[in-house]
């Protein structure tokens, strides 16, 4: 057996794994059929062999791979020995060296290409490629076993339904919205009253600066069909022309009132009669209420619609009683009359009424779009109160009452605002000089009753002196 044979043979058995008896390999025969005996030196080759074999055995199996950075025990220490005390037994003791840092043993091996490491730093620097396929794949395994089932999604959405309503319960007893007179002690009441009559309570709010003394109000813009010409578009934008009284309420008190969302007819495709010439003066009844509503609310109608609907139809005696005035100062005269009654005589009685005068020349002096801004709002106002009746738990008398009235005040609200978009510029500015003339005639009779007051008082005086 020549040498290539025997070194493919150590091969065979350094892979496959050596058997547990080594077995020579049968002789070949001679040429001429005879067995050739083995010479002395081949029969040492085939001990020098086994020997090999034998401590191959008893070395442990190191990748092919790592067979080029190994050392022995001894080498690694710096010690000497004799080739012939180490031949074999530096099988036993070797260990691999990092292949990164080339300074520490190697413990560990990656997974992708079987490099051999010391650390985690070393990790990290033997290949870009393995660690960032390495986190990428932990991620996506992470992510897939984030993902809920419909089963624990419905869980969690009761959960969070569960504890929004607990939080509102909370803030609801904390902020004191709900608390009614009833709640509270006779002491509290009394306290409550006292502040309430002393006017304590009105210097907590905010005074409420109407849209139609503000700068912007003179350049209102509507189109020659009487529509708004921008108007916001939101996302969830519907075609509901009266928007929820529950969004926006900051933003509404504050500007300027929309104008209509769609053109307005004229007056020949709502009647076939003339129109009164008395809408003038039901003008003047009608912004009185419009007026005396939004200072009563301090400008928020929004907070209690159904009760401003009910404010504002008991002032106007055009829509809540049908009436029909003939005079500026008739139907001035009923309106202050209504202001001066017990029912609202904690508003200011006779001036505040000259100052809601004071609140129509303004609106009138703007012309023609302010009015149609005014009488929007004011017609939107009612709508809400329409629908805020049947909602609300009211009474079906209550019900039956109002829902008639505040049907006919949407109606008269929308006929005179097509009534105004047809008037002439130059009709505004004569209406607003009546207006004025009758609220200086009203001042003028205010102070005779008061200097009349003035001077019976001391008559009255002396004759208690004299009894």
């Amino acid at each position: 057996m020549g040498h290539d044979t025997w070194k493919s043979y150590a091969w065979a058995m350094t892979t496959n794994g050596p058997s547990p008896s080594i077995e020579k390999p049968p002789r070949p025969p001679h040429a001429g059929g005879k067995e050739v005996p083995p010479s002395p030196n081949s029969q040492s080759q085939h001990r020098r062999e086994g020997q090999r074999l034998e401590a191959q055995e008893q070395a442990p199996r190191v990748p092919a791979m790592e067979r080029d950075v190994v050392l022995s025990a001894p080498e690694a220490a710096g010690s000497s020995s004799s080739p012939a005390s180490s031949s074999y037994s530096s099988f036993a003791e070797t260990r691999v060296i990092c292949r990164v840092c080339q300074k520490q043993f190697a413990q560990y091996t990656c997974p992708r290409c079987n490099a051999r490491y010391c650390s985690l730093s070393c990790y990290k620097g033997h290949s870009v490629q393995c660690t960032e396929s390495f986190m990428r794949e932990n991620v996506m395994d992470e992510l897939k076993q984030m993902q809920p089932e419909d089963e624990s999604k419905k869980k969690m959405l009761d959960i969070l339904k569960r504890l929004h309503l607990e939080e509102e319960m909370a803030s609801d007893g904390e902020d004191g919205e709900e608390i009614k007179l009833e709640d509270l002690s006779d002491c509290e009441i009394k306290r409550f009253r006292q502040a309430l009559a002393s006017g304590e309570l009105s210097k907590m709010i905010e005074p409420w600066t109407p849209w139609w003394k503000k700068p912007s109000a003179r350049s209102i813009s509507l189109g020659l069909d009487g529509s708004q010409l921008i108007r916001q578009v939101n996302a969830e934008d519907t075609a509901v022309p009266y928007p929820d009284p529950n969004t926006d309420q900051e933003a509404s008190i504050n500007e300027i009132p929309e104008g209509p969302e769609s053109p307005l007819p004229s007056l020949k495709q709502l009647t076939r009669t003339e129109p009164s010439p008395l809408l003038a003066v039901h003008l003047v009844d009608i912004l009185y209420s419009y007026c005396f509503t939004l200072r009563l609310y301090n400008g928020d109608w929004h907070s209690d619609p159904l009760g401003a609907c009910t404010v504002a139809l008991s002032m106007s005696k055009v829509m809540g009683q049908d009436a029909k005035p003939e005079t500026v100062p008739e139907a001035l005269a009923a309106c202050i009359e209504e202001t001066c009654s017990p029912a609202y005589r904690h508003t200011g009685g006779f001036r505040f009424a000259i100052g809601l005068v004071d609140d129509i020349i303004a609106i009138l002096s703007l012309g023609q779009n302010a009015l149609i801004c005014a009488l929007c709002d004011f017609h939107r106002l009612i709508e809400v109160g329409k629908s805020m009746l049947k909602v609300e738990k009211v009474g079906k008398t209550e019900r039956a009452q109002n829902s008639p009235k505040l049907r006919s005040a949407a109606r008269k609200l929308f006929f005179m605002t097509c009534w105004v978009h047809e008037q002439p510029d130059e009709a505004w500015p004569s209406l607003a000089h009546i207006v004025q003339v009758q609220k200086a005639s009203m001042e003028e009779l205010e102070t005779g009753n008061w200097k009349a007051d003035r001077k019976s008082k001391p008559q009255s005086a002396v004759l208690i002196e004299e009894l």
